[in-house]
This record gives structure tokens, sequence and C-alpha cells, in this order.
């Protein structure tokens, strides 16, 4: 009886490790990284009305840090780069319908989205700031008491500015164009958003400035995938490692905000 008890017991064993392996090459097989390499095609949604994140050239093709980041992992990945322009509030819905294989369109990442989507190792950072016209008087959150504040559609920026100052009139837009065009026109009296883009915008504009006060210190900004898919984030964060370790990351930075990386990577505690 012991015999056979310990035979069944190896055969148990065995048909386990064969399911596991098969359900293991199975998981590679369905991975977005195989249908990815498969297709010769990465669908990546960046945001194209976020400069100098991404945009549009005069002959209306996408550019920008985002876009370069998305065109350098599809070059390692060996296939072509398809950019898909979305806004903050579809960055998740897209993921979730399967649209996109990725999202890299200054992506923040917070607990309450990583219920819904993956995310990669950060490959950005900023500070989140306010921008208001140069004759304004705000120069905090302190003085938003009362005043229409400009925010983006499916970012985190509305939240911060009610947890810092619950008097604060949020406004949302559907991009953060529309916003900036907001405090331009008057019909806001201040913005909050990413540091290195408002400060492009308040570079381009000398009626606009950015205060020196963060209404959140650091955010750190990640590629956004589907959850279940452990082979693709494995990828990602493999490719992201020796992406910035590299240096490729700061040239892109250099090249498209004018300076080097402000903060490191990596957050210390």
């Amino acid at each position: 009886m012991a015999a056979i008890s310990v035979s069944a017991l190896a055969a148990t064993s065995l048909l386990a490790a064969c399911s596991s392996s098969q359900n293991s090459a199975t998981r590679a097989q369905n991975s977005t990284l195989q249908k990815v390499t498969r297709s010769g095609t990465l669908r990546v949604a960046s945001c194209l009305t976020f400069p100098p994140f991404g945009s549009t050239d005069k002959a209306n093709k996408p550019q920008g840090f985002d876009v370069d980041v998305a065109k350098a992992m599809a070059k390692a990945l060996g296939v072509k780069a398809k950019i898909v322009d979305t806004t903050s509030a579809n960055r998740i819905p897209n993921l979730r319908t399967h649209k996109v294989d990725a999202v890299i369109c200054n992506f923040t990442t917070t607990a309450e989205r990583a219920k819904q989507v993956a995310f990669s190792d950060p490959y950005i950072v900023a500070g989140e700031v306010l921008m208001v016209k140069k004759s304004s008087a705000i120069s905090g959150i302190k003085d938003l008491s009362g005043k229409k504040v400009a925010v983006t559609k499916g970012s985190t920026n509305g939240a911060a500015v009610k947890e810092g100052n619950p008097k604060a009139q949020i406004q949302e837009y559907d991009t953060s164009a529309a916003a900036v065009l907001a405090v331009k026109q008057g019909q806001a009296d201040a913005m909050v958003e990413d540091s290195n883009f408002l400060n492009s915008q308040a570079k381009a504009d000398p009626a606009l400035k950015v205060t020196k006060e963060s209404v959140v210190p650091l955010e750190y900004n990640a590629i956004g995938v589907s959850q279940g898919d452990p082979d693709w984030s494995q990828w990602i964060n493999t490719w992201l490692r020796e992406f910035n370790t590299s240096g490729q990351s700061a040239a892109l930075y250099k090249k498209w905000f004018g300076v080097k990386p402000v903060y490191p990577l990596n957050p210390s505690y």
C-alpha cells in the first residue's frame, strides 16, 4: 500500500508540474509582449495636447518626450510605434478595453488607480505646481480660497487642491491645453498641473508664471499597462532599467525640457 501511495503521489506531482508548465506557456503566449512582437506594432496612448510631453508637429505627426519614450520602447522590441492620442480621463478605459498596449501619458501612480491598471517603475518625476497670470497675487495653495482652479479631467490635481484648501473652486477641463487657455482668458484664476508641463508653458508665454510653492511635492509617473500580464510588466521594467541607466532617458529629458532631470527616479524614504 505504501508503494502505491508513493507512486500515486509521484504521479500527482508530475501532473501538477505539467499543468503548471502548460499554464506558464499559455500565459506567455497570450501576453501582450508576444502579441506586440507578432503584430509588429506597439500601440501606445499618449496625450498629444500636453507639450512637451506630447503634441503634433507641422506635419501633424506626434512628437514630445512621452512620444520619444514610446518610440524607444518600440525600437527595443523591434517593432513600430503607433501613437494613439488620448486624454487623461481616457487613459484607464483605453487599457481596460485593450485599445492600446501601454499608456505613456504623464500617468501618476496612485493606489486607487492601481486597483484598475498595473504600473511600471517610474520613468519621470515631477511636482504638482500652480500656474497663474504674472499679475496675480496667488503664491500658493493658501491663496486659493474662493478662487477658480483649472484642472484636467481624470487627473489627481482637483483632489490635491481640495485637500490643501477646501474653499477652492475646482473647474475641470478635457485637456491641459484647455485649462491653460482658461487661465490666459481669465476664466480660471490658477491651474494645477505637472511642473515640467507648466514650466514649459510659462517659458513660452511671459504673461504667465509658475509659483514656487508645490501643491504636491513629488509624483512618480509610470507606464500604465493592463493588469494580469506579468510577462509584459517584467519586460517593460527590465527595459526601463536599461533605458534609465544608459542615459537615454536623461538625454530625452534634456532634449524636450532644456535642462537635466531635476529629481531622482527612485523615491527615498
